[in-house]
């Protein structure tokens, strides 16, 4: 029994930059990218450099319409930098019995003493 090869690990969890790869700026139109395009899979055809050629269509792929090119755009932004606040103190919640009861008879009716005075015979 033979046991299996290992995997080879991600070189690179964040894919490529597709403008380098194709050799243009973020700022280029799809006209640029479309020759810049065909220009690198003239310089590196599928029969002599196939791992080239599969980063440029893949790069291609990720910018040839102003769709794609918009969600590349907003992948490779960076995220926001978080401010550097001091933690907060911790809450306490400890309450005692007694002091539930107390906000109790103060928040509500229960204090009254008088509850009898409201107390009517009702004729139906």
């Amino acid at each position: 029994m033979t046991t299996p090869e290992p995997r080879p690990a991600l070189r690179n969890a964040r894919p490529p930059n597709p403008y380098a790869v194709l050799g243009v700026a973020p700022t280029a139109t799809l006209e640029e990218i479309k020759q810049a395009y065909f220009a690198q899979v003239r310089a590196h055809p599928p029969e002599r450099d196939p791992e080239a050629f599969k980063q440029i269509r893949a790069a291609y792929e990720r910018l040839k319409t102003p769709e794609k090119k918009f969600e590349t755009d907003m992948l490779r932004l960076e995220p926001w930098p978080e401010p550097d606040l001091p933690a907060p103190a911790p809450l306490d919640y400890s309450v005692s019995a007694a002091d539930v009861i107390h906000a109790a008879r103060a928040l509500s009716d229960l204090a009254r003493s008088d509850w009898r005075e409201d107390f009517r015979e009702v004729n139906v």
